[in-house]
């Protein structure tokens, strides 16, 4: 039987804005980064942008957070990640983050 504690946690939360640029359209790059969030337990959302990057918001646990950013950086193997763009998510952007991980329409 498991016991879980009735304590908030107490790691840091991290809400991050990321712009990828490179080859990371068509090549399974949404797909493979929805998956590398819900393997850590992050939230958020990715998506296209026109101008042929891809763009997410993700909040988590700090550690989780900047595990999925230095995944990023990488990408699949399909992918080449030129430049990665990374700040603290704007509190608009923080709050369009809901439980679970989306993949949001091209925008």
């Amino acid at each position: 039987m498991r016991i879980r504690s009735a304590q908030p946690s107490t790691l840091p939360v991290a809400t991050a804005h990321l712009s990828i640029h490179g080859i990371v359209q068509g090549v399974g790059y949404r797909d493979a980064f929805s998956l590398q969030a819900l393997e850590r337990g992050v939230h958020g959302w990715v998506r296209n942008r026109r101008d042929g990057s891809v763009e997410a918001v993700i909040q988590g646990d700090a550690y989780a957070v900047e595990a999925v950013i230095r995944w990023a950086g990488r990408g699949p193997a399909a992918a080449r990640v030129d430049r990665l763009d990374n700040r603290a998510a704007s509190t608009d952007e923080a709050a369009t983050v809901q439980p679970g991980f989306r993949r949001l329409p091209t925008a």
